[in-house]
């Protein structure tokens, strides 16, 4: 009778254990999946704060210039007020009470980002290569309107390159964090195994 009483006490105290442990692993992912929400807050107030910036900056000086700084001023002034919808998105759905989320659906969320960043940097690349292609055939065809908007667009393209590539160095330093979870399991012949330390 003992020995069941014992048996049945180190089941549930090893349940106990366990549960506990598993909290304080969805503990960690949730605090690691706010982390990498919050980097995305933070970045789309940046973008939404140059959106601004040139939009205010782009309409003044658009009304007091000609020429190719005319044209300048109107696409920064354009080209932000997609900027300005973009970041006013971004940071909707960065500020929307995060669902917890699983080990595997932390992965995919963190390789998500990181793919959307780099794939931005390649498409800043494009942006700047044609605004200088723009700049370059209005200096050629001496039209002051393609030379302003290719300068606008260079200046963006960098921006935006420059923040991707801030944005993409933040969440691939958090990512390192993912190995600790990720050592934690392992994978066998009837499916997978959780390691927990007992220190």
């Amino acid at each position: 009778m003992q020995s069941k009483t014992a048996f049945f006490l180190l089941i549930f105290f090893s349940a106990c254990f366990f549960a506990n442990e598993l909290m304080a692993q969805q503990q960690e992912l949730d605090l690691f999946n706010t982390t990498r929400t919050d980097y995305n807050r933070k970045g789309m107030v940046i973008l939404g704060s140059w959106a601004v910036g040139n939009m205010l900056w782009g309409g003044i000086e658009a009304s007091q210039t000609t020429g190719s700084d005319k044209a300048f001023h109107q696409m920064n002034l354009y080209w932000n007020s997609v900027n300005l919808i973009i970041a006013g998105f971004g940071y909707w759905q960065a500020s929307k009470s995060p669902e917890a989320m699983s080990l595997w659906e932390t992965i995919e969320a963190q390789q998500g980002i990181e793919k959307v960043l780099l794939v931005n940097a390649a498409l800043d690349l494009g942006y700047m290569a044609g605004g200088l292609y723009l700049k370059e055939r209005g200096l050629r065809k001496g039209n002051q309107r393609l030379q302003g908007f290719g300068k606008s667009i260079i200046l963006q393209g960098a921006f935006l390159l420059t923040f991707d590539a801030i944005m993409y160095g933040f969440h691939s330093h958090h990512a390192q964090a993912l190995p600790e979870f990720v050592n934690q399991l392992s994978l066998g012949p009837t499916g997978f195994s959780l390691r927990i330390p007992l220190q």
